[in-house]
């Protein structure tokens, strides 16, 4: 008999006992004597029954709140993404009882993680999904969790000591491979390319834009070594500064063609040569979110390199579900395609799974 034709009512006439009997063992309900268990299992093993589980799920009515961590993100459409994939996916599995909280922390401070790690643990969430601070200040929060049993999936950064259930992101040291070896292809005769951070108190935003730095440099050292990097660095919360220091840079360096950055503000210079009515700067950087789009539409910015923000949000809250509710075995590594994109082909590029 095909599994999905096994009823409830068979299972019950082949182990001899009431249908309420069966029912309260496939869900694991008390009051079940133990000859009367032994029977229905050794029924379901006869019957080679498999539970329908999506319909166990269903029927079990219990709720589930999952947590997300992430850097408070105003105007920074990366994060906006990623927030709506998590959305759409939480919204496709409401019907089971999946709600999805979220907390915000500041992305330079250790402090305000720690206390947004505090708040979270107080609600004891069934799952969390966490941007990594520090490894140290992440590692604090996570070994709680392991300590406490509480599955976790790190996005954007990867930090496998930290052994989360998944991780969701780019390699990003490949990803800064790949991006050097693009730009070089039409830069190959430069003696100069600058390189545009966002810092705050001198660091960058993510370990995943260090990565992406490093897998730059290792590709230009090992093929390029003779040319220079030149670093521009923009302050992370003065965006009034930013013409006047990129002004200062392109006037100091008149032979630089080429920029290449690694956090999702290429827009920056890309809206200041067009201010500028520069057209003799290519630029390559992160993420396709509108306001780099529309500089690539444009012409401003020559190359982005696409991470699916979208569907990272959107498969970090499934894997929650599919490992909590579902009880299916998770892929502890996923890291999303390197995609690059051109006003030729950004057209054709889908933000959803």
């Amino acid at each position: 008999m095909a599994t999905d034709k096994i009823r409830i009512k068979d299972i019950a006439e082949r182990a001899g006992v009431s249908v309420g009997t069966v029912d309260r063992v496939l869900h694991e309900r008390p009051n079940v004597s133990k000859v009367a268990r032994e029977k229905v299992e050794k029924a379901l093993e006869e019957m080679d029954y498999q539970p329908n589980m999506y319909a166990s799920a269903l029927a079990y009515n219990k709720n589930y709140d999952f947590y997300m961590i992430l850097p408070s993100h105003e105007n920074v459409a990366y994060w906006d993404e990623v927030e709506d994939g998590a959305k759409d996916a939480t919204e496709r599995r409401r019907d089971f009882g999946v709600s999805l909280h979220k907390l915000y922390y500041e992305r330079f401070d250790t402090a305000s993680f720690a206390k947004c790690a505090k708040d979270c643990l107080k609600e004891k969430p069934d799952g969390i999904i966490v941007v990594p601070s520090t490894l140290e200040a992440t590692r604090q929060f996570t070994d709680k969790l392991h300590e406490k049993g509480i599955p976790f999936i790190l996005l954007d950064s990867y930090m496998p000591d930290l052994k989360p259930l998944a991780f969701y992101g780019q390699d990003s040291f490949q990803s800064g491979y790949f991006a050097a070896r693009m730009l070089m292809l039409i830069a190959s005769k430069e003696k100069e390319i600058m390189l545009m951070k966002l810092l705050k108190d001198g660091k960058v935003g993510s370990k995943q834009q260090m990565n992406r730095e490093t897998g730059f440099r290792h590709y230009m050292i090992d093929h390029f070594p003779d040319v220079k990097i030149v670093e521009v660095d923009l302050p992370w919360d003065k965006p009034e500064t930013y013409d006047g220091l990129l002004e200062h840079f392109f006037k100091h360096h008149p032979q630089v063609h080429h920029c290449i950055t690694f956090n999702s503000k290429a827009h920056i210079v890309g809206e200041f040569l067009q201010r500028s009515n520069r057209r003799d700067v290519q630029i390559m950087g992160y993420d396709m979110v509108p306001k780099n789009a529309e500089c690539v539409r444009n012409g401003s910015i020559s190359f982005l390199l696409a991470q699916h923000a979208f569907l990272q949000g959107f498969a970090c809250v499934w894997t929650l579900f599919d490992c909590i509710v579902m009880k299916k075995e998770i892929s502890p590594v996923n890291y999303m395609p390197i995609e690059l994109l051109t006003k030729e082909n950004i057209q054709f590029y889908r933000r959803t799974n």
